[in-house]
């Protein structure tokens, strides 16, 4: 039987499994489980035929890669939108399937070299063989001249860690020096951070806000292929063509003037010019009480912006609940990828079939499965195709800054980004496994499935913070980011793992990620569909998830819930 006519018929588990798992209730919420939590629901299935058919559309050539601020952003996001209409699916609060996400495109061309001064020494670092450089003040041309070159260690703040590369040094108007990943990656010591499992302070996003917060001219990062978890050859793809970042009302002026990164090779020339041995500076980085320290040295270089301000769209619809309407739980998956750009193998179209096709495909399919549930939910569900994903969790990390919804009245957000089309799945694999509650939610839709779950296997690379999940779970909403993607049911674990390699090394962020007839989408139906029974068991309760003890996040949410 062809893939497009498999499909996936599960009854909902028993609601009330997680009776004794404590969950924080609102004020307006009361401590006892809802007594019809504990009753059968009729089985609802998530059709492969429905998914196919999104999937196909969403990835076809007619949307010209779904890049933002081009038309094919305006192919899709019509699309999205007449979709859930067709679905009888309400808009959002302002009475729009869209939220404005107003952005700015920066075309940057940074300066030929980087030129570096002092202790009687001049070195010269090339672009993008040695450096590369971005910006994220919207000026025309942004230069540093003569920053004092300053390495800061990890360039990270962790009170909870008692870790501080700042302390006792003013680094205003200098450019910074640091290492990639944190702390904990470079030791055996699993009490150090989180040992090899990155925090977010391992993240090169948070590098440059804490930089800026300093206020530091530039930050430079040390590229390191195996603390990084990927080679110089993706930091150079990722930093060059146009940008796009957030307007904000200050026009990013808040922002360090250079961000950037070099090569390891480079950084070592750069030590060595300044009179120390990089690998010493190394270790001496990765003890606690690390001091920031001079290099001697100065830096001077310029990038030169064009600069375009537009509006980019975020697509929402809503099922309002029936009995706790006041209370949200969100479906999100990226619709945005690269749209087109270089070719490869003559294809110059970025489809995007996996990433995000896949999620935007489970999206909509389980939007058309909570339609034809004969009991409508009890609290609101929101449909959420967020924008610029690829360019930085944009689109969602606006709506977290502006919600539609009251964060505090936002029991969680369940988040579906590539989702793998190779068959059945034995494990569903949870990204960032030990923050939430909503782990158990997970573990126990995966056994009715007869599934298991498996925490992350590559924690050091820092998917956690790396899909739209975490806008939410910055601002304290739950978030679960999850998939079936290691163990084959029918084909065993080295199966998906060669299909995985090669999908890496060979479509990953390339044209060649376009729809195949050859896929076998009963596993990305059988993750949407255990997407939608967890979605239906929240919608049915009166208590909200909550955040582990040891979760980051867990202040934040504290923090919404008494305001």
């Amino acid at each position: 039987m062809p893939v497009s006519c498999q499909r996936v018929l599960i009854p909902l588990f028993g609601l009330g499994l997680l009776a004794g798992c404590q969950r924080q209730p609102t004020a307006e919420t009361v401590s006892t489980t809802n007594p019809a939590v504990a009753v059968a629901t009729p089985a609802i299935e998530v059709s492969s035929a429905d998914l196919e058919g999104y999937l196909k559309a969403v990835s076809s050539d007619e949307f010209q890669g779904r890049k933002p601020f081009t038309a094919g952003e305006e192919k899709v996001t019509t699309y999205l939108a007449d979709e859930f209409k067709k679905l009888g699916l309400q808009p959002g609060p302002n009475g729009s399937y869209f939220q404005d996400v107003p952005m700015v495109e920066i075309t940057a061309t940074p300066a030929p070299t980087i030129q570096i001064k002092g202790k009687g020494k001049s070195l010269t670092l090339n672009y993008k063989t040695d450096y590369v450089a971005f910006t994220q003040q919207e000026k025309p041309v942004v230069a540093v001249q003569n920053s004092p070159l300053v390495f800061a260690g990890y360039g990270v703040v962790a009170p909870e860690y008692g870790w501080d590369d700042y302390a006792g040094r003013d680094v205003r108007g200098k450019t910074v020096v640091v290492l990639v990943n944190d702390p904990g990656n470079a030791g055996a010591d699993s009490t150090v951070f989180k040992g090899h499992a990155m925090t977010y302070y391992g993240r090169w996003t948070y590098k440059y806000e804490e930089a800026a917060r300093h206020g530091a001219a530039g930050l430079l990062i040390v590229h390191d292929t195996k603390p990084a978890a990927y080679p110089w050859s993706v930091v150079q793809s990722g930093a060059l063509g146009a940008k796009l970042r957030p307007q904000t009302p200050d026009k990013g002026a808040s922002k360090c003037a250079l961000e950037g990164w070099v090569t390891l090779d480079a950084a070592k020339r750069l030590f060595a010019a300044a009179g120390q041995n990089y690998d010493e500076a190394y270790a001496a980085a990765n003890t606690k009480g690390f001091k920031a320290r001079p290099l001697g040295l100065t830096l001077s270089t310029s990038i030169q912006n064009k600069l375009n301000r537009r509006v980019s769209k975020n697509v929402l619809a809503v099922l309002p609940g029936a009995t706790r309407p006041g209370e949200y739980i969100i479906y999100s998956a990226h619709w945005d990828h690269f749209g087109i750009g270089k070719a490869i193998n003559g294809d110059s179209i970025y489809n995007g079939a996996v990433d995000d096709g896949t999620g935007l495909a489970a999206l909509l399919s389980i939007a058309k499965a909570f339609t034809q549930t004969p009991t409508k939910p009890g609290r609101t569900i929101v449909f959420l195709a967020v924008t610029g994903e690829e360019q930085g969790l944009l689109g969602s990390a606006y709506y977290a800054a502006h919600p539609l919804y009251p964060l505090a009245k936002t029991v969680a957000d369940l988040n579906m980004d590539m989702l793998w089309p190779y068959g059945p799945m034995k494990d569903l694999t949870v990204i960032g496994y030990g923050q939430s509650e909503l782990e158990e939610y997970a573990r126990d839709a995966a056994k009715a499935q007869d599934r298991y779950i498996l925490p992350d296997q590559n924690p050091e690379t820092g998917m956690f913070y790396r899909s739209d999940h975490f806008s939410f779970a910055h601002v304290g909403v739950p978030s679960l980011y999850a998939s079936g993607g290691f163990e084959s049911r029918e084909k065993g674990k080295d199966y998906v793992a060669q299909l995985r390699q090669n999908y890496t090394a060979q479509q990953y962020h390339k044209p060649q990620d376009q729809y195949d007839p050859q896929w076998d989408l009963r596993g990305i139906t059988q993750d949407a569909q255990l997407y939608f029974m967890v979605g239906q068991r929240l919608a049915s309760e009166t208590t909200f998830p909550k955040w582990r003890a040891t979760s980051e996040f867990k202040g934040a949410r504290d923090k919404s819930l008494q305001e």
